[in-house]
């Protein structure tokens, strides 16, 4: 299987996990998620029709991002940003899906040039492991965001928790859709919430299936021996 075969039966999966639950796969956005895997597996990918990537290091994407930069893409950050490398990181990603701090909002906002897509991360899972805000804090964040210049705020970012139970992971999924109505009810200034974005390649149909209209996906495009997720 090539990486224009895997991505044709991930967005066939995409479409039907859209159409089980009454949506438009159109709807969808396919961010592919690069982490490890070299600029040449993801030329192909772009070559195949993908036109959005997913980073989850600064260093690591300004590589790529040379190597890739006369291809006409966009670079979402989906990786935890620490607060020293938002200015390298503004020269990469229009796209920043893990705000999860007022410190990091305000960094991103004093240093961005242009205005930058921010989506807050949250941890609906509450693993401790994991990066982003505690649910019961994001509607704080979103105000504070939404006071910032340079910042347009379109998106809620989670990761599903990392277990087969389905209940579990459903859960996660519906607490952030549930944040996401909360949050667009307050129609708060420079604000257009429209993104989802749950979803990776172990539960992406169930993400679908609760809403999400953006998933990161990174093994089932480029195989398990180029990925790790």
């Amino acid at each position: 299987m090539t990486i224009a075969d895997n991505l044709r039966t991930v967005k066939s999966r995409i479409d039907q996990a859209a159409k089980r639950s009454g949506r438009d796969p159109e709807e969808i956005k396919l961010v592919a998620a690069t982490k490890d895997v070299p600029a040449g597996l993801i030329k192909e990918a772009i070559n195949a029709g993908l036109t959005d990537i997913g980073e989850n290091r600064v260093q690591e994407a300004k590589q790529k991002f040379d190597a890739l930069k006369d291809r006409p893409v966009t670079w979402h950050m989906i990786g935890h940003l620490q607060t020293n490398k938002v200015k390298a990181a503004l020269e990469i990603f229009s796209v920043i899906q893990s705000v999860d701090s007022e410190r990091i909002a305000d960094e991103i906002s004093q240093r961005a040039q242009n205005t930058v897509e921010v989506f807050i991360e949250v941890n609906t899972s509450g693993e401790e492991s994991k990066f982003g805000i505690a649910p019961e804090k994001a509607v704080r964040l979103a105000e504070h965001i939404s006071g910032l210049k340079n910042l347009k705020f379109t998106g809620l970012m989670t990761v599903g928790p990392l277990t087969g139970d389905r209940v579990a992971v459903r859960a996660s999924f519906r607490l952030l859709k549930s944040l996401f109505g909360q949050i667009k009810g307050l129609n708060l200034p420079s604000v257009e919430l429209k993104y989802l974005s749950m979803g990776m390649s172990q539960d992406f149909e169930t993400a679908i299936e609760e809403g999400s209209n953006l998933v990161r996906i990174g093994r089932a495009i480029f195989g398990i021996e180029h990925h790790k997720q």
